[in-house]
């Protein structure tokens, strides 16, 4: 991969996950009228979470430093600036979902609300969960608690990354090409809009104009008003699929595309050091062989780092025989036909 030593002065994201420090980056661009939203009540800023962010990512403050390749670079800030969502495609383990984790720490955005997909997975899953039962249970028992519908609402992440926060949320939604057929039909109204109603509250509204609920966000509630959440600042949606199968011409045609090679020598070394900042010199030459094997035997970049690390423990450094079996075994191949 051919790195870029210094960036565009555009680019607000640089791909090599080192938080922002003062400097403009930090301060969003004005988004393009049509994608400019008011929503109310502001919401405070979110948790962030930057354990989880170092487990996914590893460490920042190490070298090599992995930077953004141009094509890269100019989708994830051409994303950014027009606030559309990217749908970033590639093999199993090419460091898809790791982009939004990226811009959450470059830019100091807090947590990532995640969204994994499944078959079974419906657009109101993302959006919230009401606890119907729980509701008429608490009805029944007449306990003399101040409990109120806000208490049985729980917002998905998607529905979370929607409140109006005054900075955007980042919201990974992974593995979209697993849905069911209809979800990416059913998001696009959202990703236009910004916008949903929870027909729950909006029927108590006239006696309960405002209500609190919990929020994707671990021991975090959110202010929603009249049952209907809008956003402020549209939330940074990187989409992530494994290209199983296409998408309907409406939905791509609202977001940016970005296509992941296969990830390259540096790529890998930058990955491997972030992870385990002691890696030995001698233990490089994993990366060789990983590199070296056929084009299509595909692998992930985790299958890697779990060789890597068993070489670091030293576990089998007096029995080459076994520990080539074990690295044979732990890179099985991903492609379905092998």
């Amino acid at each position: 991969m051919t790195t870029v030593e210094q960036p565009p002065a555009w680019w607000l994201y640089r791909g090599d996950g080192i938080p922002a420090e003062g400097d403009q980056r930090l301060s969003l661009p004005e988004p393009p009228a049509w994608r400019s939203f008011d929503g109310a009540p502001i919401q405070p800023p979110p948790p962030e979470e930057d354990t989880d962010i170092t487990r996914k990512l590893g460490r920042f403050d190490v070298s090599p430093v992995r930077h953004a390749d141009r094509k890269e670079g100019d989708m994830i800030n051409a994303a950014l600036w027009l606030r559309r969502p990217l749908l970033v495609t590639g093999s199993p383990g090419s460091g898809k979902s790791a982009i939004a984790f990226r811009i959450a720490r470059e830019l100091r955005l807090g947590r990532v609300l995640e969204w994994s997909i499944t078959s079974r997975t419906t657009l109101r899953s993302g959006l919230y969960d009401y606890d119907a039962i729980g509701r008429a249970q608490d009805r029944q028992t007449d306990s003399g608690t101040s409990a109120t519908i806000g208490d049985f609402v729980r917002l998905g992440p998607l529905g979370t990354a929607l409140l109006a926060y005054e900075r955007p949320r980042v919201l990974l939604i992974d593995e979209l090409d697993k849905s069911d057929i209809d979800l990416p039909n059913d998001l696009l109204h959202i990703l236009e809009n910004g916008n949903y109603d929870v027909p729950e509250l909006v029927r108590a509204s006239s006696r309960e104009p405002e209500n609190s609920v919990f929020t994707d966000d671990p021991d975090r509630r959110a202010v929603i008003r009249e049952g209907r959440v809008r956003c402020r600042a549209f939330p940074i949606v990187v989409i992530t699929s494994n290209g199983e199968r296409d998408f309907p011409p409406a939905f791509l045609r609202r977001c940016l595309l970005l296509s992941l090679p296969l990830p390259g020598a540096e790529d890998l070394a930058a990955m491997v050091k972030a992870q385990l900042p002691f890696l030995e010199d001698g233990q490089r030459q994993l990366i060789d062989d990983f590199l070296a094997r056929p084009v299509d035997d595909a692998l992930a970049r985790d299958q890697l780092l779990n060789a890597v690390h068993l070489t670091a423990s030293g576990a089998y450094a007096e029995d080459r025989e076994a520990w080539q079996r074990l690295v044979t075994s732990i890179w099985h191949s991903l492609s379905l036909d092998r």
